[in-house]
């Protein structure tokens, strides 16, 4: 009994000196990673359906571009959607410029533009794509020149900022870098005014602007394209309900003329339009051309034809008068057929009922 409890006592003890625990030298737990300025994660639902595929037709010309600073880029990996004006129930309206979330890096934002179409003026809707496209050769400023974006840059999937053209917090914002571009500054009234617009001009067509693309806007077209995200649809519909940025009241002067947030109309980050030019009044009434049965406009930079969403209403700006040639669909422009000349009833027959002749007409 005492050689079992014995053996047993060996074999314990060899078990017990085999569980010996080591003292451990504990590290403290590294940082966690720095999180992602912006994280790109697809909408969580579709834009609203908006007027931003819409090809409005206007038979007068948008405002001339007001004159603002760009406010700051709020946050890292944000890219700059310039103001515009657009056509509403009203009239023009303008679309504060602002600095948005794209949808997926890589992206570009093209500027949708107003462009000459005969006696009209016709919208062609803005665009996220690989490279900037044609958007009409117009100098909205903030690094859109009228060709290309000279205001930043993808980088490795990173959002770089050209200082030179681009409102950063460089203490906030490090991924920036310094390039000059020639086609930035404008003298109004001897006082240098930077990213803003050379001529003022809204509108392919004006002088300053270009008609036709480039070789590289041109081949923008056949890439794929995004539409506008929810927040830029909510910005434009906030605006187009804003009575202050009616063209017709603020007089091509908005007192919001860019913001840092999507629709953030109040508040710090708010800019408005300088006093720079003439007030601006709209044609009386406002007309829009009626586009003869919703006919598609066609986009040529787009790739695509676009239903027609303007009023139907066939009013004539006598600034801008429009000559209407035989435009299917439009009512106004159908010429009744004459009717046939009827043919004399010879000597002896009777005439038809309600006709007399000459001489019992002048008696």
């Amino acid at each position: 009994m005492a050689k079992k409890l014995g053996l047993a006592a060996v074999v314990m003890t060899s078990a017990l000196a085999g569980c010996i625990v080591q003292p451990v030298a504990y590290r403290p737990a590294p940082p966690p990673p720095a999180p992602p300025a912006y994280v790109y994660e697809p909408a969580a639902q579709p834009a609203p359906v908006v007027d931003y595929e819409a090809a409005a037709q206007v038979s007068e010309p948008p405002p001339p571009l007001p004159v603002y600073e760009q406010p700051p880029c709020p946050v890292a990996g944000y890219m700059w959607t310039p103001g515009l004006w657009r056509w509403g129930p009203q009239g023009y309206f303008w679309v504060p410029g602002t600095w948005v979330a794209p949808p997926q890096a890589g992206l570009l934002w093209t500027p949708g533009y107003w462009g000459m179409a005969g006696a009209v003026f016709v919208f062609h809707a803005g665009y996220w794509g690989p490279h900037i496209g044609f958007y009409g050769g117009i100098n909205y400023g903030g690094g859109y020149v009228g060709n290309g974006y000279a205001g930043g840059r993808w980088v490795n999937n990173n959002f770089q900022y050209n200082t030179a053209v681009t409102n950063v917090n460089v203490i906030n914002i490090h991924n920036t870098y310094n390039q000059t571009v020639v086609n930035n500054v404008t003298v109004v009234n001897n006082t240098t005014i930077n990213n803003t617009n050379i001529t003022r001009a809204s509108y392919a067509g004006a002088p300053g602007t270009r008609t036709q693309p480039t070789a590289q806007e041109a081949a923008a077209v056949n890439e794929p394209h995004v539409q506008p995200t929810v927040m830029q649809s909510q910005h434009e519909s906030a605006a187009r309900a804003n009575p202050q940025l009616s063209a017709a009241r603020n007089q091509g002067h908005p007192p919001i003329a860019a913001t840092t947030h999507p629709g953030a109309f109040t508040g710090p980050g708010v800019t408005a339009a300088k006093p720079v030019g003439a007030a601006w009044h709209p044609a009386t009434p406002p007309a829009a051309v009626n586009a003869g049965a919703h006919a598609a406009a066609t986009n040529p930079t787009h790739g695509g034809s676009y239903p027609t969403h303007a009023p139907a209403l066939a009013a004539t700006n006598p600034a801008h008068p429009v000559q209407h040639a035989a435009a299917p669909g439009n009512r106004q422009q159908q010429v009744k057929p004459k009717p046939a000349a009827k043919a004399t009833p010879k000597k002896g027959e009777p005439r038809p009922e309600g006709e007399r002749p000459a001489q019992e007409q002048r008696g």
